[in-house]
């Protein structure tokens, strides 16, 4: 007998969990199609050398990757973006710029499993191409907020926001700039590793000195209003092009922001958020839950400019951000927001015997053509077995209709909640079906 096991970092999904994941992906696909965003879909393998290289040192440690049978050097796609990077130069001109685009699909990487983190999960992207505009950059922010809302989570997160050009011109000021890759990267792990280990990182991995490390942790720790921590950054990158940019932009996507409506207490200037990925060149994003910031981020992204241009000439600057489905619904699930759902099937229809089996079909097919989701029961049994299953497996109406029902064009509508129920005309029953439903 074969054990019968899941690999570590990997998990199944049982039908409420699946549910509520499905849920959450129709909920992203409705989001970012209000904005405009299309679907596209790219293959789970990529030759290794368009995704080496394109993350971090950590991701190509992480690449599951191998020699196909055809001898070629091969790797599963560890995010959406380097992906999108290769599709938008393969397809530009016959998209049209900017193109935006989502994308929900599977991803792996091979890192130590944590809380709410796994070797598989799925990310439900999306992603504006061809644009540089300030206009681009506030909307990524607002997806972020109404995908977070309309999942349930209204003034229960917080977008942290940031703007690589702040923390390069504060490097480039201190003279590290040759070096912000791995500054940038130890910064990404304060949360994580607290400031002492991250001071030794950056001495250890950008030849940083001890005032050095320091002076980048001063300005990590900045707090205050988003309007306060603004003024606090213009002297720190005073002088530098690129710094001043940065903050400009930051000031404009704040500003923008909160002329869309937004509540000025669900974005927040965090420039201790750095992203750990190398491609990150503008702003850059990051979503904690209120009840749950311990899970980390479950929406991130950013701007990433230069990506593409490993796989054309054609400037084809890009902007996006990713909800991190299966760590929310982690957190979902250690909120208690995941609701006892075990069948999609509202309605059941219990079969009293096999000779009723082709009049239930009927009944059940007419059901089903008025909206309704309905489960025939596919066994002859007494009928309170049959409900008790309907109970267990979390259907709420039973449609009951024996022999005398049919014969007389009549079904007993139940509710299987309270007990309570109806006899009605089988061309009824669609209605009073879907009275009882709008009233729970």
């Amino acid at each position: 007998m074969i054990q019968p096991r899941t690999l570590k970092g990997f998990r199944d999904y049982l039908p409420q969990a699946m549910l509520a994941r499905e849920r959450l992906i129709e909920t992203a696909r409705d989001v970012y199609r209000s904005y405009g965003f299309a679907p596209i879909d790219t293959p789970a393998l990529e030759y290794l050398e368009i995704l080496s290289g394109k993350g971090s040192d950590e991701t190509d440690k992480q690449l599951y990757k191998f020699t196909d049978a055809g001898g070629r050097e091969v790797g599963m796609r560890f995010d959406l973006t380097v992906p999108l990077a290769r599709f938008a130069a393969q397809y530009a001109q016959e998209l049209g710029l900017p193109f935006k685009r989502y994308h929900i699909a599977t991803v792996w990487r091979g890192e130590n499993t944590q809380r709410g983190r796994y070797r598989e999960f799925m990310q439900c992207d999306f992603d504006t191409i061809g644009t540089e505009s300030a206009a681009s950059d506030i909307e990524t922010a607002l997806v972020i907020h109404d995908l977070l809302t309309k999942i349930g989570f209204a003034g229960t997160f917080t977008i942290q926001v940031n703007h690589r050009g702040v923390l390069n011109g504060l490097l480039e000021s201190l003279g590290l700039q040759e070096q912000s890759t791995h500054v940038l990267r130890a910064i990404d792990k304060l949360a994580k590793i607290g400031a002492e280990k991250v001071s030794a990182e950056m001495q250890a991995t950008a030849g940083a000195t001890e005032a050095q490390a320091a002076r980048v942790l001063e300005f990590a720790a900045l707090e205050g209003t988003n309007a306060q921590v603004l003024d606090k950054l213009k002297p720190m990158v005073a002088g530098s092009e690129v710094g001043e940019a940065g903050l400009a932009r930051l000031g404009e996507v704040l500003g923008g922001i909160q002329a869309a409506g937004v509540a000025t207490d669900r974005v927040k200037l965090d420039v201790s958020i750095a992203r750990g990925l190398d491609y990150y060149t503008g702003m850059i994003y990051e979503t904690t839950l209120t009840a749950l910031p311990e899970i980390g981020s479950v929406a991130s992204g950013g701007r990433y400019d230069n990506l593409a241009q490993m796989f054309t000439k054609q400037r084809l600057p890009g902007i996006g951000a990713s909800l991190g489905l299966d760590r929310l619904l982690s957190g979902m699930e250690e909120l208690g927001m995941v609701p006892e759902v075990r069948t999609p099937a509202e309605v059941f229809v219990p079969l009293f015997s096999d000779e009723l089996l082709g009049p239930l079909l009927k009944l059940s097919a007419d059901l089903r053509a008025a909206g309704l989701r309905v489960e025939l029961y596919n066994e002859a049994k007494k009928l309170g077995k049959q409900l008790q299953y309907a109970d267990k497996r979390g259907h709420r109406i039973a449609v009951i209709a024996g022999p005398d029902e049919l014969a007389a064009g009549e079904c007993q509508v139940k509710n299987l909640a309270d007990g309570s129920s109806a006899t009605v005309k089988i061309a009824d029953a669609p209605a009073e079906i879907a009275k009882l439903l709008g009233a729970v």
